[in-house]
This record gives structure tokens, C-alpha cells and sequence, in this order.
């Protein structure tokens, strides 16, 4: 018994490191992208564009890096889009305007909602917020100054009604879209949001 416990624990323990092993290849691809000028020939505001930045954070990390899902998933008791209607559910997605700061977090919103892969959505969805709000708006979200429970808290209520999220993001715009620094700590704070910690 206490050499099963042992094995059991023994293989939590990996589990661990490998996820944070992919964390942090991950994150540095990341950096990566916007160092880079690969960010600039992504398309904004797509499915295309979201695959893109999904595949170039996680390619060769994750096998299904940048591939939309076929099978239902689900986390915290909240069931994401349905699989079977994932591809026409995308298409509207795209669809939806982005020439207000509200019309984009809506989309932000239904986009969360679809969920479209099997792990990363949120890492990737954020780069791809800050891609439309940067084209359409000329600001980007400053996310360093975001607490990550004010922020789970919010975007696990937008389904039902967006206002909270609108007014956490709203008010933490920037438009110094070129500075390194507020980047390059939004990352990561946004791979944090997600469980990801420095190590010391």
C-alpha cells in the first residue's frame, strides 16, 4: 500500500515539473514572438490568427498546438462550446465587430466561451485581445496591474454578463503599445493567471 501511495505521489510530482517544464518553453517562445516581427504577419481578430499564435507558443510543446479541438471540455463545472458545433461557432465569432473597446471584449467574451482548444486558450486569447484592441484602438491592455483573482473572478461571470470584465480591463488600458517592459510583464502575468510561477 504505502508503495503504491509513494508511486502515486511520485507521479503527481511529474506531472508537475513537465507542465511547468512547458510553462516555461512556452513563455520564452512568447517573449519570442513579440521580439520578433512574426506578430505583424499574424491576422488580427481570426480564428487563423488565434491558431497562429496558439501554434507559435506551443509548437513542439503540445501536440495540438494551433488545431481546434474535437472532443468537449470543461473546468470548474462550466462546459465550453460544444465540440460538434465548434467550427460554426468560430465562424460568427469572426464575424463579430471590433470598432468599439466593448464590441472587443464581447468577442474576448464568446471567444473564451468557445474555447476552441485543449489547453492554452487563455494564454493565447490575451495576445490576441491585445492584437485587436492595439489595431482598432491604439492601446493595449496594461495586465502587470491586474490582480489575477479580480480578473478569474470576472472573466468566470462574463458569460452571464460582461460589465465587470469591461471595467477590469477598461480601466487598465494603456497606449504605450510599444513599450517593452509593460509587454514583456504581461506575459507574464498572464501565463501567472494561469499557475505559472518564476522560479527564484
Amino acid at each position: 500500500m504505502k508503495r503504491l501511495i509513494f508511486s502515486d505521489i511520485a507521479e503527481t510530482y511529474q506531472v508537475h515539473i513537465a507542465l511547468k517544464n512547458i510553462d516555461k518553453s512556452s513563455l520564452e517562445k512568447a517573449f519570442r514572438l513579440f521580439e520578433s516581427v512574426d506578430i505583424q504577419h499574424i491576422p488580427v481578430g481570426t480564428t487563423k490568427g488565434l491558431q497562429e499564435i496558439h501554434n507559435y507558443i506551443f509548437e513542439g510543446l503540445y501536440e495540438f498546438a494551433g488545431v481546434i479541438r474535437k472532443q468537449n471540455i470543461s473546468k470548474g463545472g462550466f462546459r465550453f462550446a460544444t465540440a460538434l458545433y465548434l467550427e460554426e461557432i468560430l465562424v460568427k465569432i469572426e464575424q463579430m465587430p471590433e470598432d468599439t473597446f466593448e464590441n472587443i471584449v464581447s468577442k474576448y467574451v464568446e471567444m473564451n466561451i468557445a474555447h476552441p482548444f485543449l489547453e492554452g486558450n487563455g494564454r493565447s486569447m490575451r495576445i490576441w485581445l491585445d492584437m485587436m484592441l492595439k489595431r482598432c484602438l491604439a492601446q493595449v491592455v496594461d495586465w502587470q496591474h491586474i490582480d489575477k483573482n479580480l480578473y478569474l473572478q470576472a472573466m468566470d461571470r462574463s458569460p452571464i454578463n460582461d460589465l465587470e470584465l469591461r471595467t477590469l480591463l477598461g480601466s487598465n488600458l494603456t497606449a504605450d503599445t510599444e513599450n517593452r517592459e509593460i509587454i514583456f510583464k504581461g506575459i507574464e502575468q498572464s501565463y501567472y493567471y494561469e499557475g505559472y510561477e518564476k522560479e527564484d
